[in-house]
């Protein structure tokens, strides 16, 4: 079997290597959401990057990154997935992936759209200056909130304001529990509490909106790729009208600033929750990292 392990803060001067072959790549690349969620490992064989991931029951293997033959990295994957008694199935494949998939195993993976996992991509310009027609209803959110509340203010999510932030999202999470007692957010808590933990070493940034010393917003994120920023949390409690768009604004021109290089916005996907899906588009991305995931047939599967 692949010798796989849970990536450390040691593997991440390593892992950035990789970073360049993430271009167009959905989130599941990313170094801190393979550190946070779930039970995630990696490997690196032969100038590869193999990952290997577990969501409850489903395990998959997101499609290898790296430079040359894949093939015998994918024999490696088949006979991993063998060896552990589990179907192979291969996840976050671009248009290009499946087409080499199908060209090196022709007819042996069956092929599937994940559009539930679709990634959505914005202008950082566009989320920034929210201009036009189509960004009127946001603005008016954004410009409500700092009307309603000129004080308040944006502050860098440090050691300083981490504890600020924590508190709003046991907050948020204790509101959400309220209007669904048997919703299950122990996965996100446990995600959130470990980029908590590993802030600095995970190159976790963000941005807290603090109005009469209460964090009403926040928001955290990372670097994917050279021109685009994986954003992985944006948190607001009830009650301040406008805290949503006001701090996706406001990190956005953070980011702006400060990188000028990143022109878009990972927002990640949707879950294929109805009403994320409709929040995320009503921000009219740029584009959609459109997934596929492909399942061996084996010999002994029925027909």
């Amino acid at each position: 079997m692949i010798d796989f392990r849970k990536l450390t803060g040691e593997d991440y001067d390593r892992f950035q290597e990789f970073l360049p072959l993430c271009h167009g790549r959905g989130c599941e690349y990313s170094f801190v959401n393979l550190s946070i969620w779930g039970r995630q490992k990696a490997a690196f064989l032969d100038g590869f990057l193999v990952l290997f991931s577990q969501f409850g029951r489903n395990s998959v293997y997101p499609f290898p990154l790296g430079k040359g033959d894949a093939k015998p990295i994918l024999d490696a994957i088949i006979q991993d997935a063998r060896m552990r008694g589990i179907p192979c199935r291969i996840s976050s494949m671009t248009e290009a992936d499946c087409r080499l998939l199908e060209a090196l195993y022709p007819g042996q993976f069956r092929f599937h759209a994940d559009r539930d996992h679709y990634d959505y991509v914005y202008p950082t310009q566009a989320l920034a200056d929210l201009t036009g027609k189509r960004y009127q209803s946001k603005r008016n959110f954004a410009n409500r909130f700092h009307a309603n509340y000129p004080d308040a203010q944006f502050l860098p999510l440090d050691s300083a304001t981490e504890d600020m932030a924590r508190q709003l999202v046991d907050r948020w999470c204790e509101e959400k529990l309220a209007a669904d007692p048997l919703a299950d957010f122990l996965m996100e808590r446990t995600a959130l509490d470990r980029a908590f933990r590993n802030r600095e070493a995970l190159g976790l940034e963000g941005l807290v909106l603090v109005n009469e010393g209460q964090c009403v917003a926040m928001t955290m994120g990372s670097r994917l790729s050279h021109d685009t920023f994986d954003i992985h949390f944006e948190k607001a409690i009830s009650g301040y009208d406008g805290a949503y768009a006001a701090i996706n604004r406001g990190f956005a021109r953070y980011l702006q600033e400060k990188y000028p290089e990143v022109i878009f916005l990972n927002r990640e996907d949707d879950m294929g929750i109805e009403g994320l899906r409709k929040a995320k588009l009503s921000y009219h991305p740029d584009h959609l990292v459109e997934k596929y995931w492909a399942r061996l047939w084996e010999a002994d599967d029925e027909h």
